[in-house]
């Protein structure tokens, strides 16, 4: 049986509440999913939710959405999503960026909605469709083709073409890359594997952990907020899974990969590593009173979260869970060992490992500033039903995916609290507290 806490969850005797989530299958970019743009992914994960939980979409009160790469063309995803979904349009929405944490981000913005009252039912969630991002002209070529557009006679517009050299006509291609570093993400997840000591063989081992895992978690029935997506150009395919877990990969097959970032010394791997990805998650929100009185059963409450800013001068991007997560447990008054699930998102199974092995270091930790170690994890806790590495990795819908996988997974388990916890690009972290 679940035990119960003396603290409470935010909002006290009236906590807010999980009461569903939905998400459609996570597909490699590029893939089945395509033709398909942020919005209509997103609607149709919202569609999902709302059918599954069955209120009347009319007492929704906000919208908000998690979005990296937003469209030049509908930058506001969250309005989209409600303008081409059943929801009344009198529906305010918005979108929010933090990058891999933008829909728990979105999450935050929720809670803190239903916390002060100007909401009452709020819908969080987040999208990413990789296979939409755009290249984009030079901002050369962009200045002399918008004196183009307004020049009033001919030979104006052929001095304003005449400007263009040949290097202004090479597009930019969409690039994972830190703005003010230009580093990727992955050369930042190189850096800290050679920092920590992590081994290319315990990254190896770690991913063949978590493919197996989320496999097997769909072969037991463990992830129902998955969705069924129609695809294909008369909608006859079905998607009813995510399509990159490999169950059947091995450490000796992964062997055989070469490093992507550093070629001559590196252990990062197209295996190690989450795949860019296309795919929508949502979650339904509301205080623990408006569940009782719509007769819905909540999955979990929260019981805390914390976002921080990492000095990307002085220490590595990735470390957003080691220095998130203490404050997430000083406000929830609880620690590691309270804690029965772990959900860490799997940027890099480099990052995973080595922010598990400061988290046990009294050394480790002290270097980074914490007063003291956060603890030892229990690997037959953590990502239990796998993460992103082999689930997949839509940049802006992770976070919505994360909360109502662990919120289901305590719920199945008859379990009472878990952490979710979350790296973000620009050196960005966020931790969150459930509890049931």
């Amino acid at each position: 049986m679940a035990k119960k806490n003396k603290n409470s969850a935010l909002g006290g005797d009236d906590p807010v509440a999980i009461v569903a989530g939905v998400r459609t299958p996570f597909a490699k970019a590029w893939s089945e999913f395509k033709d398909w743009n942020e919005a209509d992914l997103g609607r149709e994960a919202v569609a999902e939710l709302v059918n599954r939980v069955d209120i009347d979409p009319k007492i929704i009160d906000e919208l908000i959405f998690g979005c990296v790469s937003a469209p030049m063309d509908g930058p506001n995803v969250g309005r989209e999503v409600v303008l081409r979904s059943q929801l009344p349009q009198h529906i305010p929405a918005s979108t929010v960026q933090m990058y891999c944490a933008s829909s728990a981000y979105a999450a935050v913005q929720g809670i803190n909605s239903l916390l002060v009252g100007t909401s009452q039912v709020v819908i969080a969630g987040g999208v990413e469709s990789m296979s939409s991002a755009r290249a984009r002209f030079s901002l050369p070529l962009t200045h002399a083709l918008q004196e183009v557009a307004s020049a009033r006679s001919i030979p104006d517009r052929l001095k304003a073409l005449g400007r263009i050299k040949a290097g202004d006509l090479k597009p930019e291609t969409p690039a994972i890359e830190e703005p003010t570093t230009g580093e990727s993400m992955g050369e930042s997840a190189e850096v800290m594997a050679k920092q920590y000591g992590i081994t290319r063989e315990e990254q190896d081992s770690f991913t063949e952990t978590t493919h197996h895992r989320a496999a097997q978690a769909f072969e037991e029935g463990r992830m129902p907020e998955v969705m069924t997506l129609l695809t294909g150009d008369k909608f006859e395919v079905a998607v009813d899974r995510d399509t990159m877990i490999r169950p059947d990969t091995t450490q000796e097959k992964m062997a055989r990969l070469r490093p992507v970032f550093d070629r001559k010394h590196g252990t990062i791997t197209a295996a190690n590593a989450s795949p860019l990805t296309d795919g929508a998650s949502a979650v339904m929100l509301m205080r623990k009173s408006t569940a009782k009185k719509l007769g819905l059963e909540p999955l979990a409450y929260i019981r805390s979260y914390a976002q921080v800013g990492i000095d990307i001068e002085k220490h590595n991007l990735l470390l957003g869970p080691t220095f998130a997560t203490p404050i997430a447990f000083e406000r929830a008054g609880v620690t590691l060992k309270d804690m029965d699930l772990v959900e860490m998102h799997e940027a890099f199974a480099a990052q995973v490992l080595a922010n598990v092995k400061i988290w046990d270091s009294k050394e480790l930790c002290n270097s980074l500033g914490l007063d003291k170690a956060i603890g030892e994890v229990d690997r037959g806790t953590f990502n239990v039903n796998g993460g992103s590495v082999s689930i997949g990795h839509p940049f802006g819908a992770t976070g919505g995916r994360m909360i109502m996988q662990l919120a289901g997974a305590l719920e199945r388990r008859d379990k009472n609290l878990g952490l979710v916890t979350m790296c973000a690009a620009g050196g960005l972290g966020l931790s969150m507290v459930l509890e049931r």
